[in-house]
């Protein structure tokens, strides 16, 4: 049975990608093999990571995604400082946070959730956190390389602040390949209700 690696997520105007490809040029100092870059090109706020789906479920979850998006009205989301998980002492990836309207944001999230267990998909295990994914450290890099990364996010301050529109949900594809994952839409579900309907 065909599967497809599969997640859904909030695409970003290409201004901000932009943003995210100078902010990583500026945290590009020296030569850090360690460090994995994402693809501006590829960063998505991502609501749920589903994994291999058969292509057959592709229909239930864009339908669980509509209905979830019909709830919630659009809304705005904005750039904030940046950080790391697990923390800036012992940095295995480093992320840019976002602000705005996150209580909307978190009853989209919850939507999805909840409408994606009563086809099987496990809840997330951790709270979910809103952020963009920069750069992940390889396991080779040692525990002084991820400290002083960690003191370099510390001292980065943005240069501009980048305002997410969000108005319509994706189901996205993700297929991986030498180059890096290419991504492509499968569905996509607007936000709130038409008002003029």
């Amino acid at each position: 049975m065909e599967t497809v690696r599969s997640f859904i997520a909030i695409s970003l105007p290409d201004e901000l990608r932009l943003g995210l490809s100078k902010l990583q040029a500026r945290l590009k100092t020296g030569n850090k093999p360690w460090i994995k870059w994402a693809d501006p090109n590829g960063i998505h706020l991502t609501l749920k990571f589903l994994g291999d789906v058969s292509v057959d479920r592709i229909g239930e979850i864009s339908r669980v995604m509509t209905e979830a998006a019909r709830e919630i009205p659009p809304f705005h989301l904005e750039t904030q400082g940046l950080g790391a998980f697990p923390n800036l002492k012992r940095v295995q990836v480093v992320w840019l946070g976002l602000g705005g309207e996150l209580d909307k944001l978190g009853q989209l999230h919850e939507q999805i959730e909840s409408g994606l267990s009563h086809l099987g998909f496990a809840p997330e295990a951790r709270a979910f956190k809103a952020h963009l994914t920069l750069a992940r450290l390889r396991p080779q890099a040692s525990p002084d390389e991820r400290q002083g990364f960690g003191q370099l996010i510390l001292s980065t301050r943005l240069e501009a602040s980048y305002i997410i529109k969000v108005e319509t949900i994706s189901l996205m594809r993700s297929q991986l390949s030498r180059e890096g994952a290419l991504y492509s839409q499968l569905s996509s579900a607007e936000l709130g209700e038409n008002p003029s309907s």
